[in-house]
């Protein structure tokens, strides 16, 4: 009884990780294209040349394809000053303009260190602009936590825009989210201050 007890146990470590990925990942890459007040894309690495990396511009991309669609005219672009010495937010919203956004059209969150702080950013400025609705722009493996992330502080997700992008990396960050994830909800939903 206690090989089969060892057996299961071992079988749900095992199979629990995977069906969470699986749950993740499919709903990652299920878009929803509506109407809200506001696209949000979080931030990620910026190459040497002080341009977005192939994956950080795939998210401002998905950021275009939404707004080219009028899903929304607002786009909050949220990073941080990374190792290689450029702001994120700078960066991204001057690959915005340069194809054809309005300036007055992009906000820049230059504190977004991460996800927590670009939702709580995020919220801000929504709140001030009297808006409450936004879409997600980032890779399939983080629409999830970013969506809990803004909803946790009082933003309505209506949808979101996966980045067009496979990565060998993906797997690690997919692995990673299994764990982010219900720390999310576990902090949500007992009130848990987050740490900085």
């Amino acid at each position: 009884m206690t090989r089969r007890r060892s057996l299961v146990a071992a079988m749900v470590l095992v199979l629990a990780p995977l069906a969470g990925a699986a749950v993740l990942g499919g709903a990652g890459v299920r878009d929803r294209a509506v109407h809200a007040d506001a696209i949000v894309v979080p931030g990620n690495t910026v190459d040497a040349d002080g341009t977005p990396s192939p994956r950080l511009r795939a998210r401002l991309d998905a950021a275009l394809w939404l707004r080219r669609r009028g899903c929304a005219d607002l786009i909050i672009v949220s990073g941080a000053t990374g190792s290689e010495g450029f702001d994120e937010a700078a960066v991204m919203a001057r690959y915005l303009v340069d194809r054809g956004v309005p300036r007055s059209a992009v906000v820049e969150d230059s504190a977004g260190v991460d996800t927590e702080a670009t939702a709580v950013h995020t919220a801000a400025v929504l709140r001030e602009r009297h808006f409450r609705t936004a879409l997600v722009a980032t890779q399939f493996f983080h629409v999830a936590r970013t969506h809990l992330a803004l909803e946790q502080h009082g933003v309505d997700v209506v949808g979101s825009r996966h980045a067009r992008i496979l990565e060998r990396r993906d797997a690690y960050s997919l692995a990673r989210e299994v764990v982010a994830v219900p720390v999310y909800l576990l902090r949500g939903a007992v009130g848990l201050p987050w740490s900085r």
